[in-house]
């Protein structure tokens, strides 16, 4: 009965994992440990294997830094300069706690246009560095899909190769 209940609270956090995606104020990463966590400590700490934990360090360091990196990487793409990059890295973090989960898109385009048009570039240029860091969040939070169900599929496979 108790393995019952703790199978859906593992498949709990790993649903509310994708929320997160939604509302960044929840930490998807975070909240997949935690599933992984309640299965390791609460059911079975047998079945996951080394080849299981190191690669999920690896994915959780690629999820904690895809926002960041990913959408200064759109910024500079898209013209827009060092202090436009740096600006859509502090909004990014900023943004997930003002009016989620809308903030993580408005506030970085809203800033990087700013410092864009402080700078003395054209509306045109400004908008379109702006741009990228929408373009940025896109393209981080479909990686961070794709990540999240790496991580749990492999969860699933580690746990059904060392069972059987």
């Amino acid at each position: 009965m108790l393995d019952i209940v703790l199978w859906f609270v593992v498949m709990g956090l790993f649903v509310l994992s994708f929320a997160g995606l939604i509302f960044p104020i929840i930490p998807s990463v975070l909240v997949i440990w935690g599933g992984f966590l309640v299965y390791y400590f609460g059911m079975n700490n047998e079945t996951l294997s080394i080849y299981f934990w190191i690669p999920m360090i690896f994915l959780t360091i690629v999820l904690l830094v895809a926002d960041i990196i990913v959408n200064s990487h759109y910024v500079k793409k898209y013209g827009g300069s060092k202090w436009g990059e740096r600006s859509a890295a502090i909004a990014v973090i900023v943004g997930s706690f003002i009016i989620p989960p809308f903030g993580i898109m408005i506030l970085p385009f809203i800033t990087v246009f700013l410092v864009e048009m402080i700078q003395e570039k054209s509306m045109e240029k400004s908008f379109k560095a702006a741009f990228g860091s929408l373009l940025g969040f896109f393209g981080s939070t479909f990686a961070k899909i794709i990540v999240q169900f790496v991580m749990i599929i492999w969860f699933f496979l580690d746990i059904f190769i060392n069972i059987s």
